[in-house]
């Protein structure tokens, strides 16, 4: 039996009065995901456990069968070990994002324009990276280049209980209320206040403006967290599993949890991204003996998080053309049983710009047995099964491993 685990990262959604009061997962044009979802099992899952954030790491751990109210330790540990860090246990990671904050006035009256600076270049980035790693690092903490925005501080003695704000969920909003603040979290202010004065009039942020793009100004902190622990994949469920991903995060899970993570030139974590190549990536790793495929989108949350409504659709609809449809064909074609597991891993509403702790629809089909499933698959028809899985972590035994 092969698995392939298809996760379009916050693809629920709330209905849009543009879109004729549909959702983008209704008004996307999705074929395939459509036509298996009426040969489906589905249902609603909430992969955020209560009182938890609903951020990624904690939704994706739920999907790969880790419980997050055990395993979770923050986003930044997993970053780090992705990034080919080898984590001390004295040390804290810290996501690092390169942000852009509005020109003029202190700081501490800026507003929060764009979490990710127009979703700067990796390259661009990393020269700011270096900058304030030679600026601010020191014997203690140091900066190490991640992709696009997303970066890390490795802290040794650093504090992993300081609870810091999301930069993505205070998008068009002065950052005063939201700044570290407190004993605990001057350290973090100074910080973040010092890489302003650095990145302001960085020649990489200069050529951007004259480009017309917005400047990655400042970085802010967020997530903390000390090296993970994961079980293993492949020692739980008896599969050799491979994860696609363009994102840090999700690649350290996989990699903590022993799985094969395997990149994809040209994968960005946006819109715009190498759909083509990571479908031909897990088609080959089928090919190569993979038994479990674990591909992860990130388009859609990209759109929540930058309110665009229409790419937003955009997205999920090449998801179902340049990923599912020609990895359900290859499957179809193997001759070898399969399942496939298609979900969002939270929400991530354009209205809210931001994700919710909402249960989310999944679909899981299988060649071998056709089940009475829903005519489209949408965050309603899933709802209206009444099939519902309180605990995420454990959607993989209770349906997608059920009746092999």
């Amino acid at each position: 039996m092969k698995y392939l685990v298809l996760i379009p990262d916050g693809m629920a959604d709330e209905t849009i009065s543009s879109l004729g009061n549909k959702t983008p997962m209704q008004a996307a044009s999705k074929p395939y995901m459509d036509a298996l979802a009426k040969k489906s099992v589905v249902g609603t899952v909430s992969n955020v456990p209560r009182g938890m954030v609903p951020e990624s790491d904690t939704a994706n751990m739920a999907i790969l069968s880790f419980d997050p109210k055990v395993y979770s330790k923050g986003r930044s540990p997993l970053e780090a070990v992705s990034m080919g860090l080898t984590m001390q246990p004295d040390e804290v990671a810290y996501r690092c994002n390169v942000v852009t904050l509005s020109e003029g006035g202190d700081y501490d009256d800026k507003i929060m324009l764009d979490h990710s600076a127009d979703e700067i270049t990796t390259a661009e980035a990393d020269e700011l990276i270096k900058s304030l790693d030679a600026a601010l690092g020191n014997e203690f903490r140091r900066f190490y280049t991640g992709v696009s925005y997303r970066h890390c501080i490795l802290w040794r003695g650093g504090c992993d209980t300081y609870n810091f704000m999301r930069p993505h969920d205070i998008l068009g909003q002065p950052i005063k209320d939201y700044l570290p603040s407190g004993e605990d979290g001057r350290v973090f202010y100074e910080l973040m206040r010092a890489s302003f004065d650095i990145l302001e009039h960085h020649p990489v942020n200069e050529a951007r403006r004259a480009r017309g793009l917005r400047p990655a100004n400042s970085i802010w902190l967020w997530s903390p967290g000390k090296k993970p622990a994961l079980p293993s994949f492949k020692q739980k469920w008896g599969l050799d599993a491979a994860v696609i991903s363009a994102v840090d995060l999700i690649k350290g899970i996989g990699l903590c949890a022993g799985m094969r993570s395997i990149d994809v030139e040209g994968a960005t974590g946006n819109v715009h991204t190498n759909y083509d190549g990571k479908a031909q990536a897990a088609i080959d790793a089928f090919k190569d003996g993979a038994d479990y495929v674990y591909i992860h989108v990130e388009g859609p949350d990209e759109c929540g998080h930058r309110a665009e409504t229409e790419n937003k659709v955009l997205s999920i609809e090449l998801i179902d053309k340049k990923i599912l449809g020609p990895v359900y064909e290859y499957l179809k074609e193997s001759g070898e049983d399969f399942k496939i597991m298609v979900l969002p891993d939270h929400p991530t509403p354009v209205r809210l710009r931001t994700h919710t702790i909402d249960p989310v629809p999944f679909m899981v089909y299988s060649s071998r047995q056709s089940h009475c499933g829903v005519d489209q698959f949408s965050e309603l028809s899933a709802a209206k099964t009444g099939l519902y899985i309180p605990d995420g972590y454990t959607l993989m035994e209770k349906v997608l491993f059920q009746n092999q």
